[in-house]
């Protein structure tokens, strides 16, 4: 908002509104979109005036201007460069790729000549989890303006029983790296979002994914490290009976 000094403060002043009375106000007034307020000491006679002009209108125009016309383009978007919106619909993908290799290792761990459910339960819920973070990014991107545009989902591996590892300790190393691939997706993306001054993108990121990812993260190594001591025998049932 504009403002213009008109006269100095006094103290303990009262309030009053300026009115056409006023020759120094003459300037002024005749404006619709100006609204001036003074503060006044002293008597009738003797007043010390004090205030400001307020020019509301006059900044506004410009956004007035910005505001679309056509059905087609959003009417919510502000400050929303093009880059964001790209990089959230880049992690999108990066959300749903990850679920769906998750489902398809709960898919494996599930099979009756498998029967591990305690990772098969395990990677449901991550799976299920992912897919939220991809929903949730998608309801910011349409918060914001953003067009959200799906891509192609890569085909998952079927199979997991690693020769030297097993299944439980691959497909588990496996999570960790798409956790940490997910983690430097979302860093990129706030980079993304200082890079172009979007503090709201920025924050959004932090509050909501990145403290979580980082959780992931020690969760999923710490998994990995006990499978590694327990090799491909009974200790991996009892990993799984953990789990479960």
């Amino acid at each position: 908002m504009l403002l213009k000094t008109a006269i100095t403060a006094s103290s303990s002043p009262s309030l009053s509104l300026f009115n056409s009375e006023n020759p120094r106000l003459a300037p002024f007034l005749h404006k619709p979109d100006r609204l001036a307020v003074c503060a006044t000491k002293g008597s009738s006679n003797n007043r010390v005036l004090t205030g400001v002009l307020f020019e509301p209108f006059v900044e506004v125009k410009k956004e007035l201007d910005l505001v679309p016309v056509s059905p087609q383009e959003s009417l919510a978007r502000h400050k929303f460069h093009a880059e964001s919106e790209a990089a959230i619909n880049e992690q999108i993908n990066v959300e749903y790729n990850v679920s769906y290799v998750y489902h398809a290792m709960y898919a494996y761990f599930d099979r009756d000549n498998v029967a591990l459910k305690g990772l098969a339960k395990f990677f449901k819920e991550s799976s299920e989890e992912e897919r939220g973070h991809a929903e949730k990014l998608m309801e910011y991107q349409n918060k914001r303006g953003g067009r959200v545009k799906l891509q192609s989902i890569v085909t998952p591996l079927s199979e997991f029983d690693h020769a030297d590892k097993g299944d439980a300790l691959y497909a588990m190393e496996l999570a960790l790296s798409l956790e940490k691939l997910t983690n430097e997706k979302l860093l990129n993306l706030h980079s993304v979002a200082s890079k172009n001054g979007d503090v709201n993108l920025a924050d959004f990121v932090e509050s909501e994914f990145l403290g979580e990812q980082v959780e992931a993260i020690k969760k999923i190594s710490e998994y990995v490290a006990q499978l590694r001591r327990v090799g491909k025998g009974h200790g991996v049932w009892h990993f799984d009976q953990v789990l479960a």
